[in-house]
């Protein structure tokens, strides 16, 4: 975990007048249900590919940041297709290509099913944090809001 993913983590774990002590695990937590409901099909989460991406990689990333089994769980999704990407195949490819390859996975094809997008976005939330550059912008913003839902 990076210096300034400490920062924002020691910011979310402030308790704040509206939601209580949410914590990094609990935005984590909350991530990952509504991920989940919405591959079962829940009528109140409407869940298409670019949402399913999306709260992948806000989860991947929350869950590399709260460390623990929420790390783990999102590192061990991560490895298959950071793997795939990134072996030795294709030469030595560093991780921001393996960062964009992982993000054009997510949105660009047509995926029927949600599942899918959603383990990839899981697994390119997690490349970001250590690939730097643009994709730890993006990082550190999902912190960052995170940061500010702990606030309120």
């Amino acid at each position: 975990m990076t210096t300034t993913q400490n920062i924002a983590t020691d910011t979310v774990l402030a308790g704040g007048p509206i939601l209580g002590t949410v914590g990094v695990s609990g935005l984590t937590l909350f991530t990952g249900l509504v991920l989940v409901l919405g591959w079962r099909g829940a009528k109140r989460v409407k869940m298409d590919r670019d949402k399913s991406g999306g709260l992948g990689i806000v989860f991947g990333t929350l869950a590399v940041a709260a460390g623990g089994l929420w790390s783990d769980l999102a590192k061990g999704v991560s490895e298959i297709p950071a793997s795939v990407v990134q072996g030795g195949i294709f030469g030595d490819i560093g991780l921001g290509a393996v960062a964009l390859s992982l993000s054009a996975l997510t949105f660009l094809p047509d995926w029927k099913k949600t599942v899918a997008p959603g383990l990839l976005g899981i697994s390119a939330g997690v490349t970001y944090g250590m690939a730097g550059g643009l994709w730890g912008l993006c990082s550190m913003f999902v912190l960052k809001i995170g940061a500010s839902l702990g606030a309120m």
